[in-house]
């Protein structure tokens, strides 16, 4: 890669998985040509948003979408959307919400280091549950009805991580959430697959929903999408979009931001360091039509693929091919190094400081298992991983 070299960074595989720190995946020509493209001409962003928000709505069910520079920025710009709604002045004043709602039902097991995204607006988030099934103590987590005691006048929103095992299930917690009055935020950043996903949140009950548009998406990294109540999209595009205007002289899509229920133009709000620019959101819509149109069925095939030419080489070794016969899941290969011989920590050091660089994923070390995820892999990329796994544990 030309680029890379004249910068001297050294490029790498990743078989890992689409991570920030690993600058996220590999786009589709089609996407990079979209970026090309957008990069040529000018538009009004507002116009540009405006036309993500209805290709977005297609695809969720929403009401509405928006595209933001990740699924971290998309929770801040809609946490804040819940604490000011279209107020301008309180768009003005965050982080501090003296005389707002500036707090966040969430629930224990479902704290996470990506929550900072909600506290940054000002927000207090309130934990409750306890979670048994997680300490061993027990089998319960959370349940909807201390979700619902938890909610006071001074409730913004629910904040609820999507995952298989998330706790209590979303249905549950919007029943209790909307009964209170109170909108529920969900993170599905790295929901994807399955493409069903995209509708599924919405459908259960969530005001809003923040997709990461970088991963299984293959949109461009710095890219997000916000998808939900096209009133409190309203007030996220409000907190994002420069807005150094004459009111005027202003004149936004009706469809984004109706003017006619705002006694003023906001000033640069909380989301402003959120950006995303005519190459993001072009790239990221013309990711989210390939990837709908590529359907789970092809996706899947196309990694288990990669995956058993990696089986293949490490035939005879201590290999797992997991995910092979469910599409709605993205098959892996997870190996069982003999930590006599090299540890799963060391075959991960020997692998990423080789040439090529490959980068496998450590999570299960502790356990003694190495995964590799074939999300990121190019064409060839694969059989230059099992090669390298297999010498690296033969030649230990």
């Amino acid at each position: 890669m030309t680029v890379y070299r004249e910068l001297g960074v050294r490029t790498l595989i990743n078989a890992k998985g689409p991570a920030t720190r690993l600058s996220g995946g590999i786009m589709r020509p089609e996407v990079a040509t979209a970026m090309t493209e957008a990069s040529q001409a000018c538009v009004d962003i507002a116009d540009l948003q405006a036309a993500a928000s209805r290709i977005i709505a297609e695809a969720t069910g929403a009401e509405a979408g928006y595209v933001a520079s990740g699924a971290s920025a998309c929770l801040l710009i809609g946490a804040a959307a819940c604490i000011t709604g279209l107020d301008p002045g309180r768009m003005a004043r965050l982080p501090d919400t003296s005389g707002m709602k500036n707090e966040c039902v969430m629930v224990r097991s479902q704290r996470n280091f990506y929550d900072h995204a909600i506290r940054a607006t000002g927000l207090a988030i309130v934990e409750v549950g306890l979670p048994d099934r997680y300490a061993g103590a027990g089998v319960r987590d959370a349940e909807a009805w201390e979700i619902e005691d938890a909610i006071t006048e001074r409730t913004a929103a629910v904040f609820y991580v999507a995952d298989q095992q998330a706790r209590p299930p979303l249905n549950e917690v919007a029943r209790a959430a909307h009964a209170r009055g109170v909108p529920v935020i969900v993170d599905a950043a790295a929901q994807l697959p399955p493409q069903g996903n995209l509708r599924r949140f919405i459908a259960e009950g969530a005001d809003l929903v923040a997709f990461s548009g970088g991963k299984a998406i293959g949109g461009p990294q710095a890219s997000g999408i916000l998808a939900g109540r096209r009133d409190l999209v309203m007030a996220a595009a409000l907190q994002h979009l420069d807005l150094d205007v004459f009111w005027d002289m202003w004149d936004p899509p009706a469809t984004l931001i109706d003017k006619r229920r705002l006694k003023g133009a906001p000033q640069h709000g909380i989301g402003r360091s959120c950006k995303a620019g005519k190459e993001e959101i072009a790239g990221l819509l013309t990711a989210l039509r390939l990837f709908i149109a590529e359907g789970d069925a092809a996706r899947h095939a196309r990694w288990l693929a990669d995956c058993e030419t990696v089986a293949a080489a490490l035939q005879g070794l201590s290999v797992t091919l997991t995910g092979g016969d469910d599409i709605a899941a993205v098959p892996c290969v997870v190996i069982q190094p003999d930590p006599a011989r090299l540890s799963a920590r060391d075959l991960c050091l020997r692998l990423q400081t080789g040439d090529p660089a490959i980068v496998l994923d450590p999570a299960g070390r502790d356990q003694g298992l190495v995964t590799v995820n074939p999300m990121c892999l190019r064409p060839g990329e694969a059989r230059t991983v099992g090669d390298a796994i297999r010498r690296a544990l033969v030649e230990s």
